[in-house]
């Protein structure tokens, strides 16, 4: 272990700078400095160092050669193990630099604003920041070299107890942290280049970038003997927007795919909507005045199956609700927040998992990807909004309002399901779910069979179209009044017809929602 006598401090974010240098100063550590940086520590009356007076050249070309000088980098690259590298910087009169604080410019944050041009963009590419990241971590034997703010209390702390020293590995780690950081960061420029010259709304460019950093691990994966673990985005919100645990068990891996369905399914409604999912599927979703009216609609859809489920909602969870949901074993229960009263009531259910996540709001250009044997499948987002006054009606009847409006949740619904997928809705309730089915007329059967009050009167959502009327028949042998689905099939003509023998009214969307 090595005593830090100078460091070099060059960084974009500048939270926590000041109280580093100042803990820096007080060891008696000689600070090298450029630009912005060495102006904030002069604003602060703290010495330090010009890296042009290191280096005798000035900055040049607007600030984009700064520290690319042998005087920098052979005080950072230099091996204290290495007599010969002691005695070649001797010679040219170069001194060591021990610590290497440097964090980049914000090339991810520039590059998505629609507001920056591409000169603008051009400039946020560092150069000389990620050369000392590299040259530091290379060297991490004899050098220390920090990209995360977060990590300066750590290291002044360690500094200050281990008389100006830290143990290799802090500095083993620290470098590896180094060398992710400079990998996401030309991971990112890449991903932009790759998408100049193509559509602007593209993300599925001829090379998939991904930069992936882990957040839990979970007890196992959809079985005992599955490894699993949990990855955002490295820079992103984080997973589900940023989600805070508020009590419960530790979450596994099927509670978050569980989760992440039910939120996207009450994000769709603006009214209080209460989601209930069970094995990626829902099996009710109710809206209402409130969030308890909401849910009693969404559980009595299929009450069984809302045992062990996962809940969503798209409010604030209050005492009306968690004292409705009393009697229910559930895995989750996410939400935009949760009330003081409402925490308390469910405090009496220990392994619940309370998520505080805001409402899913997915975008058209972000991007899925599902595994398979030897690759990836990925793919932008089914987020597409539906308009339904652009919807077609081929019947001869037409929707009635109260029908227009169930016919609505029931394809917002529907888009959720796993294909083949067919629900049966009210206007403010699920009434029954066909999910997963081979085929469509075994999905309209079983949708019938779930329902757990009376069919006649409700209407139906298809995510994709009948390719025979059988389906259609087995719905109006039900009750079922009406019916939306996205047309397009060889026998759309044979389908109208008998919806017209049934006395049904049928819209085409014109746009189908496969989920498998």
């Amino acid at each position: 272990m090595l005593k830090v006598k100078r460091a070099l401090l060059s960084v974009y974010d500048k939270r926590g700078l000041v109280e580093l240098a100042r803990g820096l100063v007080a060891l008696d550590v000689e600070i090298l400095s450029t630009g912005g940086t060495r102006k904030v520590l002069e604003e602060n009356n703290l010495p330090v160092v010009p890296v042009a007076d290191v280096t005798g050249f000035p900055e040049i070309l607007d600030g984009r050669v700064k520290t690319l000088h042998p005087a920098i980098h052979g005080g950072i690259l230099a091996d204290r193990a290495r007599s010969s590298h002691i005695a070649q910087i001797t010679e040219h009169g170069i001194r060591p630099i021990d610590l290497v604080v440097v964090n980049l410019y914000p090339f991810r944050e520039t590059a998505s604003n629609r507001q920056k041009s591409f000169e603008e963009i051009v400039e946020m590419i560092d150069i000389g920041g990620p050369c000392m990241v590299r040259a530091a971590a290379k060297n991490h034997r004899g050098v220390i070299v920090v990209v995360d703010p977060d990590d300066y209390p750590q290291v002044l702390s360690r500094l200050e107890q281990g008389e100006l020293e830290v143990h290799e590995t802090l500095r083993r780690r620290l470098a590896l942290k180094a060398f992710r950081h400079t990998q996401a960061y030309d991971a990112a420029i890449a991903e932009w280049l790759e998408r100049q010259g193509t559509a602007e709304e593209s993300r599925l460019g001829r090379h998939l970038l991904l930069d992936l950093e882990r957040e839990m691990e979970t007890r196992y994966g959809e079985n005992p003997h599955q490894q699993a673990a949990l990855y955002s985005t490295t820079g992103g919100a984080g997973v589900f927007g940023g989600f805070r645990q508020l009590q419960g068990k530790e979450l596994s891996f099927n509670n978050l795919l569980d989760v992440d369905a039910a939120r996207r399914i009450a994000a769709l409604f603006e009214s209080p909507t209460v989601a209930i999912v069970k094995h990626n599927n829902p099996c009710g979703v109710g809206r209402g005045a409130g969030l308890a009216e909401a849910y009693q609609r969404a559980l009595a859809c299929d009450p069984v199956s809302a045992f062990g489920s996962v809940i969503a909602v798209n409010q604030e969870v209050d005492a009306e609700l968690a004292e409705a949901m009393a009697d229910l074993f559930v895995e989750v229960v996410t939400a935009p927040g949760f009330g003081h009263e409402a925490l308390a009531r469910f405090a009496a259910k220990g392994n619940l998992r309370l998520l505080a996540a805001p409402v899913f709001a997915g975008r058209p250009r972000d991007v899925e990807i599902k595994g398979i044997d030897g690759g990836f499948l990925a793919q932008t987002l089914d987020v597409a909004t539906d308009d339904p006054t652009a919807w077609t009606c081929p019947t001869a009847r037409r929707p009635t309002e109260d029908e227009q409006r169930a016919l609505e949740l029931a394809w917002n619904v529907a888009r959720h399901v796993k294909s083949n997928a067919i629900v049966l809705a009210r206007e403010d309730r699920t009434i029954g779910i066909g999910a997963g089915q081979m085929s469509r007329v075994d999905a309209c059967l079983i949708a019938v069979e779930k329902a757990q009050s009376p069919v006649a009167g409700t209407v139906a959502a298809s995510d994709a179209f009948f390719p025979f009327r059988d389906g259609l028949d087995a719905l109006a042998a039900a009750g079922v009044a009406a019916v939306v689905q996205p047309g397009g099939s060889k026998r759309d003509d044979e389908v109208v017809a008998a919806a017209n023998e049934h006395g049904m009214a049928m819209v085409f969307t014109g746009i189908r929602h496969f989920r498998h």
